[in-house]
């Protein structure tokens, strides 16, 4: 299907994967719904280089992204409901007891350092980090790690969720005085600020 482009506005990937479901305008978007689409996700969301998708989805067998698409987006639901249950107050270290599934994401994952020719503004070598992309199912590997970055530096007391009608989207308030109340103004925040317009109108008739 054609998707509009992935929205990344919650500044924190871990939430950008939250909101790869959402309702941008007045049609509900899964940005996920198979494997095609966790590709283009990924791929916006620069968290799997351009080639190592490429080889990915030319192996691949039928199916096999589809698949992991679906697993995809139990982690996101399951990831959701965690989130939530925690938004709005510091996380404490009890909640490591819930993070069973992620930690057990993480530890499939093969990384190594790798040595490579420094930058160009200076450094003749420079250490990298690299991963193995042996199957599809790496995929959700960089997805884990970005959730994972949440969980452990993100204030959970600045999670928010929109006010916007209908709207399902999260995001970290990192505003001076975390006074965030949409995802994106232009669009909830306007919407809001229209129906209130309407509401005074009637009121004054």
């Amino acid at each position: 299907m054609d998707r509009p482009p992935a929205m990344f506005i919650a500044d924190s990937l871990g939430l950008d994967f939250l909101n790869s479901v959402a309702t941008p305008v007045d049609m509900p978007v899964d940005w996920l719904d198979d494997g095609d689409g966790l590709i283009d996700w990924l791929a916006q969301a620069k968290l799997v280089p351009a080639e190592e998708l490429d080889a990915l989805k030319a192996r691949a067998k039928p199916g096999e992204l589809d698949r992991v698409a679906d697993q995809a987006r139990a982690l996101r639901e399951w990831f959701r409901g965690f989130v939530r249950k925690h938004a709005g107050r510091p996380l404490t270290a009890d909640a490591l007891r819930e993070l069973g599934p992620l930690n057990s994401l993480l530890e499939r994952d093969e990384r190594f350092s790798w040595i490579e020719p420094g930058p160009d503004d200076g450094g003749v070598l420079a250490l990298r980090t690299k991963r193995r992309w042996r199957s599809p199912d790496a995929l959700l590997l960089p997805i884990g790690e970005a959730m994972a970055k949440f969980v452990c530096d993100e204030d959970f007391s600045d999670v928010k969720a929109c006010e916007g009608h209908n709207c399902t989207m999260l995001f970290a308030d990192h505003t001076r005085r975390r006074a965030r109340r949409w995802c994106i103004m232009a669009v909830c925040g306007n919407r809001a600020k229209q129906a209130a317009h309407r509401i005074r109108l009637r009121t004054r008739q």
